[in-house]
């Protein structure tokens, strides 16, 4: 029976209530980001590149000195939301000791997803440059797809100076790594997919460096093609001696399996921060 890539990748048609869930975390980012400025613990739309939306917003714990970093990429498929709607997501972290820079990106059609993955790149060297330091990052659906391509990185292409592992770890929550279906959507009116550009832009496919470490986390009521996308990075890359971890966490859907990580006691924050403060303690 021919699988319907349609309704199995349209989330929004999935979750009717995704305008409300939407709704409430604008609300709380902006909550969250109005409360770290009054601390002094936020700087916030730092440039990385050109355009309006290459910026980061940068949340820091109350501890001081040497501290682990982790970057997060929010999902919409590549062409849709935005990095203000998820400070608060960036709470977990920074309460369990982690500083946590929430990075924006161009979308498409305005860009194609290999600019958005460079641009991703480019904040990731923006944040060694500026801390001298290796970070772990997470992400969100289209997020998740931008985090397993940061960890498949050569970085040393990029930047001589900067680790090879300048990404030792990463966590993709709702991630998409074979995006071969997505050519099968409407969506691909703006993501502009063909045959050449899946095979360059799956990093299921991509030579990843053994000893690496990624988590593929999705939601327990989400469409069994997002349970699969998932499930085959995580054996994909542990046959290439990555260390994965594949979970779904029970009663989420697409939208709400991200929540977690405005609190500090999830399981979900303390993996997070264990994969942060494991990139920290990497022998420079």
């Amino acid at each position: 029976m021919a699988i319907d890539y349609e309704a199995e990748y349209n989330n929004r048609v999935r979750v009717p209530e995704h305008v409300e869930i939407f709704a409430r975390w604008t609300r709380e980012a902006a909550a969250y980001r109005e409360r770290m400025k009054a601390e002094e613990n936020a700087e916030l739309a730092l440039a990385y590149g050109p355009s309006p939306r290459q910026k980061v917003d940068l949340f820091f714990p109350d501890a001081t000195g040497h501290t682990p970093l982790a970057l997060f990429v929010h999902g919409g498929y590549w062409r849709s939301l935005d990095s203000s709607m998820h400070s608060h997501l960036a709470a977990g972290l920074n309460a369990r000791g982690v500083a946590v820079a929430v990075a924006g990106y161009d979308l498409c059609p305005q860009v194609t997803i290999g600019q958005i993955v460079n641009q991703i790149r480019t904040a990731c060297l923006f944040l060694w440059r500026r801390f001298g330091q290796r970070l772990m990052v997470y992400g969100h659906s289209a997020g998740g797809h931008l985090a397993a391509c940061m960890v498949a990185t050569d970085w040393k292409k990029l930047d001589p100076k900067a680790p090879l592992d300048l990404v030792p770890a990463g966590y993709a929550i709702s991630g998409l790594f074979d995006l071969t279906p997505l050519m099968s959507t409407a969506m691909n009116a703006d993501l502009r997919l063909d045959d050449n550009e899946v095979a360059r832009m799956s990093p299921l496919y991509w030579p990843v460096t053994r000893g690496r470490v990624f988590d593929a986390v999705v939601g327990g009521l989400e469409s069994a093609e997002f349970l699969r996308q998932s499930r085959i990075l995580a054996d994909g890359w542990k046959a290439k001696g990555v260390e994965t971890h594949y979970e779904e966490v029970a009663g989420a859907n697409h939208f709400t399996v991200v929540e977690p990580l405005s609190d500090p006691n999830s399981a979900m924050t303390a993996r997070c921060a264990a994969l942060a403060a494991k990139c920290a303690k990497v022998e420079k």
